[in-house]
């Protein structure tokens, strides 16, 4: 009897969620002993850190604290629904809480602070905002979350974000001031950015595309173009970027005409080269995969039809394959926008020259003000990715 009785209380004190439990306990740690903010006298000192207690005030930590206690209280309840839900809208409402109190112990900060002082987000924000986005994200696919849910729970974010930023509320911190000093050029480094990730991606896709529908259909073609793929794919980046300085330069100094259209050692040329090259394989590996897991029995049942083998490729194999090659394009744009950041060392523009220039002048949120985009870009890019793919599948499952 005492065994059972043991046994029970165990069941009945056991954590049902490691997700959410390791996020509030990682949260709890951060706010313990790292900065909510750090203060400096310019942009080139580093700050001294502002813990959340003594940053923020009492109503937003009673109420981060109140939070996080019901999500850490939901850890010990026996999942359902309806505690799944109750969880999504807690983790969502402390994302928003923990930046708005951001940005409102800037503006308080930044009252009584020199002209010249800098406000920058510190360790524990990073963590809060990370935590409460991975319960977020944990809870709405908990619930099974439709597509909608999804789309509606991003763009609530990120429209609520967007409203507090438009009002004014982070204007004192260090990195908004950072996008004031050079608003035009971040809207031009964007730009190229974008045109980068686009060129790099659509030539992966042109070039990968084909090679990957040639080694579905020739077999014995897989060994050396996968061999082929598989080699670039070892290459660092930067490596491969200063290895095709040479060559360009030379078909440059051989044929000077090819200058006239933007060709050359440094910049553009061998960075859009080079993120080609590394699309490759996720394109031309997803694409066989794809084609190869189509049901032969619907292939037959197209031929009983009498389809002819192009019209079997694009009205059958093709839109049955498409998941897996939204697959295969997700991981191609999420790494060329990471990429992109990196063909800045050459001259390539982008975001990536806020992050050297920031590493180079030793100012952090210079860093951020070019790594922050890309990391949205990229997480935009997944989700949108994501969503189209799984809608594609439950088209096709019906």
């Amino acid at each position: 009897m005492i065994e059972l009785t043991a046994s029970r209380r165990d069941r009945t004190f056991a954590i049902h969620n490691q997700v959410l439990f390791t996020s509030v306990v990682v949260a709890a740690a951060g706010i313990a002993f790292l900065g909510f903010v750090s203060i400096a006298p310019n942009r080139l000192v580093s700050g001294t850190p502002v813990p959340l207690w003594a940053a923020a005030g009492c109503i937003p930590v009673l109420a981060i604290a109140s939070l996080g206690a019901m999500m850490l209280s939901a850890c010990c309840i026996p999942p359902n629904r309806a505690l799944h839900c109750a969880v999504a809208l807690s983790a969502g409402l402390l994302l928003l809480l923990v930046v708005a109190a951001a940005g409102q112990t800037a503006t308080t900060l930044a009252l009584g602070a020199k002209p010249g002082s800098r406000i920058s987000l510190g360790g524990a924000f990073w963590v809060l905002t990370a935590c409460a986005a991975l319960a977020l994200a944990d809870a709405l696919q908990r619930i099974a979350a439709s597509t909608g849910v999804q789309l509606l729970a991003a763009l609530a974010t990120v429209s609520a974000v967007a409203l507090l930023a438009a009002a004014g509320g982070f204007d004192a911190l260090s990195i908004v001031q950072e996008y004031e000093n050079r608003r035009q050029l971040f809207a031009d480094a964007l730009l190229r950015h974008l045109a980068l990730v686009g060129a790099s991606v659509g030539g992966a896709v042109v070039i990968g595309f084909p090679l990957g529908v040639a080694v579905t259909r020739r077999p014995w073609l897989q060994g050396p173009v996968f061999a082929a793929l598989n080699l670039l794919q070892t290459i660092p980046s930067i490596a491969l970027f200063g290895l095709l300085i040479v060559p360009l330069s030379a078909l440059v100094a051989a044929a000077p005409w090819i200058a006239a259209v933007g060709v050359a050692g440094i910049g553009v040329a061998p960075a859009i080269i080079a993120l080609v090259l590394y699309a490759l394989l996720p394109v031309v590996r997803n694409t066989s995969a794809g084609l190869t897991g189509v049901d032969p029995a619907a292939i037959e049942a197209g031929r009983g039809m009498g389809l002819t083998r192009r019209q079997l490729f694009w009205q059958l194999e093709l839109p049955l394959a498409a998941p897996v090659l939204l697959a295969g394009l997700r991981i191609v744009i999420v790494q060329a926008i990471g990429l992109a950041v990196v063909a800045a060392l050459i001259g390539a523009g982008g975001l990536g020259t806020f992050v050297f220039e920031g590493l180079g002048q030793y100012a952090v949120d210079l860093v951020l003000l070019g790594a922050l985009p890309a990391i949205f870009l990229a997480l935009c890019a997944d989700f949108l990715l994501q969503i189209a793919a799984s809608m594609l599948r439950q088209r096709f499952a019906r």
